[in-house]
């Protein structure tokens, strides 16, 4: 995780669209359905409408080779749009889940990779260039050799700040250290827009301090949780010995890390707690924070930092500040030294010596099931992306994004755009009142499409070939300072929270904005070459998608200018909460796994997102449809009509077969839910899906009219 996605996470994110589409991050079984019994086959789904008397034509843009026609559509989509790619592709062994955004985002590496080897080989690029920097970057992240020559070498100035440690005063002025090297240590302490004044940024302080995934990994008594803290804590012991420790002194060691963050995660809130807007939002004046978190230091802190005007700060978790405050002072110096050294080493594990990669994979290896390491080049690839995306960036959209395809994405947006408005003064549920607030905020939002309009400039970051350890350092550090130094400042709203490669797409509430980087315009999501049908169902219902996320159960929180505020009248919210609570009840049923189900609280932003983003992106393709072919005469391509090719793009973008180590954590920790729901659940309750595959009442596609969600 890098250090930005690390201050998201702990300060508050904005909704993307799938985690797994992530360029840099670290979206399987049958669909859980009811259990009656359904009319329709595969054989007669061609004919099962009234097709338009339009010319039959061969289409591009869906594999309708991965489709399982003994499946009928109306009993598991998903099954039945990629049962035959599913039973016939296996998840690679260096992989943990394998699906359609990974065979796009193999295509964007091939790109990238093309780039950055490109760059390493340029030897005499003027210093202080972007392509300089990116080249040395990599370069220096692919010299296996010179990290294995120089050992702990670059880190050990870090570890000797760590071991001169002597008193709490010490330990407060480490923290700020560990906070500048993101190495999550304790809490996350930065600066973001103000939630409730979204004209300003201030200064917010997170829990944080974990390592293991979730809260829940540390306190809960179930087998697989006893399996992964066995794991991490041979990992810890390992690395401890690595660092020299000798065997006792390394068990000791790992259980005093372990034992910390216990406390910490006891006292930190979980997943569903943090989707609590309001709740995560508390502002006080230094003094208070001071007052209440005595022990955290923050009145050395923030001048340390270049802060030290600072007279407000927003806290997000205040229970898990005082219990941290408290475990700080109550806790022996030593363990805290302990806990410090383990952090900083295992969150640069990548750009150590190999007996320290392979080991961090070892412990990787029980959260994802993957089999293998993914090859160097794709680890090192991901880092150059997280650390200077927009540099090479620049490069990868000359190659790789045509004016074309923004011009295209553009008109869907104002299409999806115009079908929200008019979805939204149909609504029978909810006032004039907010129906005027709801369009204000529509009409409002910022579209950014493909790359940034100013490139983010690297000026001050030094990269050498020296060694990719001091790079990793020195990028972190040039980050943070970079995040701190917009306080005080007007709001940079040209600023991306992903770089143009990446394949995924995000709703900003503060800033009301809609992003879609480049690295997502194309197939399977957007072809230039398919039928509106294709890229209305792929790209169209992406877009949808994070419109929705405006109007979710947290983004309808914010008004037009992206301050959080209640513009809702009673019975509105009202209502709207009682429909997203169904909607949550569907997909709390789903189990993907024995005794495993998907947690619908904690997902509800995205369900209601896929909810929207098929039924705007549906709308929208209709508009088009007739005002293509205002004579009716709508042609169909492999013998299938628009709305059954619309919905089977939907499917095919989420198709993903995932191992069962991937799908107990991905239902634990993402807020998005397993592809097949994704895929299932927003037509499970959509009768333009029933009509368009001639689904009869008793299907198990189809949901009875009384417990069928529909909201926007």
């Amino acid at each position: 995780m890098t250090s930005k996605s690390y201050l998201l996470l702990t300060l508050g994110t904005a909704a993307g669209l799938a985690l797994t589409g992530c360029a840099s991050s670290s979206p399987a079984a049958s669909a859980s359905t009811t259990d009656t019994t359904t009319t329709a086959t595969a054989s007669t789904i061609a004919t099962a409408t009234e097709a338009p008397k339009g010319p039959v034509m061969p289409g591009v843009g869906l594999d309708l080779s991965a489709r399982d026609l003994s499946v009928s559509p109306c009993d598991n989509f998903f099954q039945y749009a990629s049962g035959t790619w599913l039973k016939n592709t296996p998840i690679p062994a260096a992989e943990s889940s394998w699906g359609s955004w990974n065979t796009l985002i193999d295509q964007n590496n091939a790109v990238l990779r093309n780039i950055l080897e490109t760059a390493a080989a340029n030897k005499s690029a003027a210093k202080g260039t972007n392509a300089q920097k990116v080249g040395d970057f990599y370069a220096s992240a692919m010299d296996t050799v010179a990290i294995e020559k120089a050992g702990l070498k670059y880190l050990q100035p870090e570890l000797a700040r760590i071991n001169s440690v002597k008193d709490l005063k010490g330990l407060q002025t480490q923290l700020v250290r560990q906070q500048m090297l993101q190495t999550r240590s304790v809490f996350g302490f930065g600066v973001r827009q103000d939630s409730k004044k979204s004209t300003e940024y201030a200064l917010y302080l997170g829990q944080g301090g974990l390592t293991l995934p979730d809260r829940d990994y540390y306190l809960k008594e179930d087998a697989r949780s006893k399996t992964i803290r066995s794991a991490y804590t041979t990992y810890l012991t390992n690395m401890f010995k690595m660092l020299g420790d000798n065997e006792a002194t390394a068990s000791k060691n790992a259980a005093t890390v372990l034992r910390l963050e216990t406390r910490l995660a006891k006292a930190s809130k979980d997943r569903v707690a943090l989707r609590d807007r309001y709740a995560n939002y508390n502002k006080m004046t230094v003094a208070e924070a001071n007052k209440q978190f005595p022990n955290l230091g923050l009145s050395a802190m923030l001048p340390q930092v270049g802060l030290g005007s600072a007279k407000e700060i927003i806290v997000g978790q205040p229970e898990f500040m005082k219990e941290a405050s408290t475990a700080l002072q109550q806790e022996p110096i030593a363990d805290w030294k302990t806990y410090m050294r383990a952090h900083l080493v295992n969150s640069v594990a990548s750009a150590l010596p190999k007996a320290y990669v392979d080991e961090s994979f070892r412990f990787q290896q029980v959260m994802s099931g993957a089999k293998q390491q993914q090859p160097r080049w794709k680890r090192m690839l991901r880092s150059t992306d997280a650390t200077l995306g927009e540099a090479f960036g620049q490069i990868y959209v000359e190659k790789a994004f045509t004016p074309e395809t923004k011009q295209k994405a553009l008109e869907m947006v104002a299409n999806i755009k115009e079908a929200m408005g008019e979805h939204i003064q149909a609504l029978e549920w909810m006032s004039p009142a907010t129906k005027t607030e709801a369009m204000k905020k529509l009409n409002s939002f910022t579209v950014k499409i493909g790359y940034p309009d100013k490139w983010k400039d690297y000026s001050e970051l030094s990269i050498s070939r020296e060694s990719y350890l001091k790079n990793v350092l020195a990028a972190r550090q040039w980050e943070y300072k970079d995040n701190l130094s917009k306080y005080g400042k007007p709001i940079d709203r040209g600023e991306w929270g992903m770089t143009p490669p990446t394949v995924n797409a995000y709703y900003n509430s503060s800033m009301n904005e809609i992003v879609f980087p480049a690295g997502i315009m194309q197939p399977p999501f957007f072809d230039p070459k398919a039928d509106d049908a294709v890229n209305y169902g792929g790209m169209g219902a992406v877009i949808g998608h994070e419109i929705t996320h405006g109007f979710d159960d947290q983004g309808r929180q914010s008004d037009a200018e992206g301050n959080l505020r209640d513009w809702w009248t009673k019975e509105d919210a009202a209502e709207f909460t009682k429909r997203a609570g169904l909607v949550g009840a569907q997909y709390s049923a789903f189990q993907p796994l024995d005794s495993v189900f998907v947690n619908g609280k904690l997902t509800m932003g995205e369900n209601l997102a896929d909810f929207g983003g098929t039924a705007l992106a549906y709308s929208a393709l209709q508009k088009q449809i007739k005002k293509q072919y205002p004579n009716g005469n709508v042609p169909q391509f492999d013998g299938l009509t628009p709305e059954q090719r619309f919905f089977l793009a939907w499917a095919q973008i989420w198709r993903t077969s995932a191992r069962p180590e991937y799908i107990r954590q991905q239902v634990l920790t993402d807020p998005h839910s397993p592809a097949q729901y994704r895929t299932n659940g927003p037509l499970m309750n959509m009768p333009e899906f029933y009509e368009a595959f001639g689904c009869k009442q008793d299907a198990k596609m189809v949901r009875a009219e009384n417990v069928r969600a529909r909201i926007w």
